[in-house]
């Protein structure tokens, strides 16, 4: 092998073939018919360059084929039915968070208000406009338990209102869907 460097000539490796290889037959492995290789020729670094291609029966070997990018998948789905009882339990989950920001929104908003004096100079402009008849004071009109109590009460009626609605639009919506075939939607893969 060293003499093959230094001479920088290339050397053509046979195929091992054995003629009794074929004589065992497993019925579990098809047999392939014997095809003929050509033969391989072995260069040294030096000689690749050089010699590459340029003596018969060698094979060239190509370059491996570039994976292309792959495509974006789309699919395009329609939405026919949809479940009235999903429906509103989603919608009613949904308005109960919705009523817990308005209730703790309301309070923020009160604090905030009396804390800058709000209360007290809207207080003072009707008592110095002559319209005070008997000590009228907006803090205790509005107090926190007053403002708190009607926001709740406020908000456990649209809870009621936004889950009978949803409700009803997904009923509606599955009667217009049968009629045309529901909403098409194309989903892509980013």
């Amino acid at each position: 092998m060293s003499e093959n460097l230094e001479d920088n000539e290339p050397v053509t490796i046979e195929p091992n073939v054995d003629d009794n290889a074929h004589d065992v037959v497993d019925p579990l492995i098809e047999e392939k018919p014997e095809t003929t290789h050509a033969p391989r020729v072995a260069r040294s670094v030096s000689s690749g360059s050089e010699e590459s291609g340029t003596t018969s029966g060698t094979t060239t070997v190509r370059p491996a084929k570039r994976r292309s990018i792959p495509r974006a998948r789309r699919m395009s789905l329609s939405l026919t039915r949809v479940d009235a009882w999903s429906v509103a339990k989603v919608s009613f989950m949904l308005s109960i968070a919705g009523a817990i920001i308005q209730i703790v929104a309301a309070t923020l908003l009160w604090l905030l208000l009396d804390v800058v004096g709000v209360f007290g100079q809207i207080t003072q402009i009707v008592s110095s406009t002559g319209l005070d008849a008997g000590g009228f004071d907006l803090t205790n009109v509005l107090s926190l338990t007053t403002v708190v109590s009607a926001v709740t009460i406020f908000s456990i009626i649209e809870v009621i209102l936004i889950t009978l609605l949803a409700t009803i639009v997904a009923l509606i919506y599955n009667v217009v869907s049968s009629l045309v075939g529901g909403i098409h939607v194309t989903l892509g893969d980013d």
